[in-house]
């Protein structure tokens, strides 16, 4: 006969009680409802909000076809429909892609119709400006659209939110940062006393300036090895625009003169015989004075300043020592970035 230890030893362990856990990628709904209700939506076009949009879309061609207030904010929108001719991408969008242009012509010749209509604002110079339609534009020039419909609003600062905006097409870095900096200078113009925090929202992230202003140059810069460095260290400034972006072309300038450098070590590594794509990167992350620096949650503050971070740079880089570089090393950066991916 068992013992009752012996019984006690065979005895199958109390399961657990399960914590209930949250399904993990649901979205809930949020429990309060906001915006308006249908009633309020409806807008007449001799509303003063919206009847001078009304009047200018009569003059160049175009016809109003409904108004309304946006469902969420309560801004007045206009839909119309508007000539071609009359219609312009903001001068400071990304450079635009052929390729990207005959496909969307393609796919909405297939369609049968033009189904997602541009955003379109008044301009500086008074004309009607379309902040995220650049590409759709073209593509409906190609089909030989005689009208194009949009979503005219009176609100003109919609003109510098192209990231937010964009539907075409995703932005790469160098996108994102020739946009950025080609609206930094027309604000900067503008208005000389408007400081980068005064557009966080519209630029984005502070890097983008900087690199904007190489990519100016030089289209080919490779601008994504050095970005982990430049958001440790970049923050939007509080000087006048003007003044902030002498300041960063300067920090352009020393970057594009890092990258020499980092040009020569690789050329110096491949003598060596060492041979991989990820070669810049692994001289970049060497010579990252804050690569292992982790941010603290919630601090603002950066690890050091912009100039002291290129200057442990450049010195790092001209210090750097190719003998000591191996294959293995080249390995396991690859590994990373093939995780990353």
């Amino acid at each position: 006969m068992a013992t009752a230890r012996q019984e006690q030893k065979t005895k199958a362990p109390k399961a657990k009680a399960k914590t209930p856990r949250r399904a993990r990628g649901k979205l809930a709904p949020a429990r309060e409802r906001r915006g308006l209700d249908a009633k309020d939506l409806l807008l007449p076009f001799d509303r003063p909000e919206i009847a001078d949009l009304v009047v200018q879309v009569a003059a160049v061609g175009g016809a109003a076809l409904g108004a309304y207030r946006d469902p969420l904010g309560g801004r007045p929108l206009l839909l119309a429909s508007l000539p071609l001719a009359a219609l312009q991408p903001t001068p400071f969008q990304r450079d635009l892609s052929p390729t990207h242009v005959k496909r969307l012509a393609v796919k909405i010749d297939e369609a049968g119709a033009f189904l997602d209509p541009l955003i379109v604002v008044r301009g500086a110079d008074g004309a009607l400006w379309t902040p995220n339609g650049k590409h759709r534009l073209a593509a409906a020039k190609m089909l030989g659209l005689k009208q194009i419909t949009a979503l005219v609003s009176p609100d003109e600062s919609l003109a510098y939110r192209i990231l937010a905006l964009n539907t075409e097409k995703a932005h790469n870095l160098k996108d994102k940062s020739l946009e950025v900096i080609r609206m930094a200078r027309s604000l900067a113009r503008s208005d000389r006393n408007k400081r980068e925090t005064d557009f966080a929202a519209e630029f984005e992230a502070p890097e983008l300036l900087t690199l904007g202003i190489i990519y100016e140059d030089d289209a080919r810069f490779a601008g994504g090895a050095y970005n982990p460095l430049l958001k440790k260290v970049e923050r939007f400034g509080e000087k006048p625009l003007p003044t902030s972006l002498r300041e960063r072309e300067a920090w352009a300038a020393r970057l594009v003169e890092i990258d020499g450098d980092v040009k020569r070590i690789v050329a110096r590594l491949q003598q060596q015989g060492l041979r991989s794509p990820y070669l810049r990167n692994y001289v970049v992350a060497r010579i990252n004075p804050v690569r292992f620096v982790k941010p603290k949650k919630g601090e603002a503050k950066p690890p050091m300043t912009v100039p002291q971070a290129l200057l442990r740079m450049s010195a790092a880089a001209k210090k750097f020592d190719t003998s000591k570089v191996s294959s293995a090393d080249l390995a396991w950066v690859a590994a990373g970035a093939e995780s990353a991916e």
